[in-house]
């Protein structure tokens, strides 16, 4: 798996599937629901403080990204707008706009699936987390159950073509 350190240990590795398990979920509710599907989980001291999909369609908000609404949750659930200690897990690499709120929110590490070579800022395009002028660079691993995430994109969008 990309990013992986050798202090990731194989019970850790279990854990780190398992929740992009779940964010993979909350990618097939957002499928259902007609948006693009990614799911995000946020995950404090080995637990489930928010997830989300996105509903960029169905809030009629171009910043409903499932990143954004579990970084919200998340701060309301803890009660504070750091997230020191989390780690997000979401099922695409992250656009520029939610990399900035995953600096901004202070996330320990983040684990994403599916590489964006267009829209990504992460590991592809403007790298947002290697800029200088960053506040803050979580730990980042990449490719987490990358085919189940990068196929269930293609589907969508192959559908979207006919």
């Amino acid at each position: 798996m990309a990013g992986t350190s050798p202090a990731m240990t194989m019970d850790r590795v279990v854990t780190v599937h398992s929740f992009m398990d779940i964010a993979l979920e909350e990618a097939h509710a957002a499928q259902a629901a007609g948006e693009v599907p990614v799911g995000c989980v946020i995950v404090h001291d080995g637990a489930v403080i928010a997830r989300a999909g996105n509903r960029t369609l169905a809030d009629r908000d171009p910043t409903a990204h499932a990143e954004l609404l579990a970084i919200r949750q998340a701060a309301a659930t803890v009660g504070s707008e750091r997230l020191t200690g989390c780690d997000l897990y979401v099922s695409l690499e992250p656009c520029a706009m939610c990399a900035a709120a995953m600096s901004f929110a202070r996330i320990r590490r983040l684990y994403y699936g599916a590489t964006d070579p267009k829209g990504g800022a992460v590991d592809s395009g403007v790298r947002f987390f290697a800029s200088p002028t960053c506040h803050h660079r979580p730990e980042v691993y990449g490719g987490i159950n990358e085919t189940e995430a990068a196929d269930l994109l293609c589907g969508f969008f192959a559908a979207r073509r006919g």
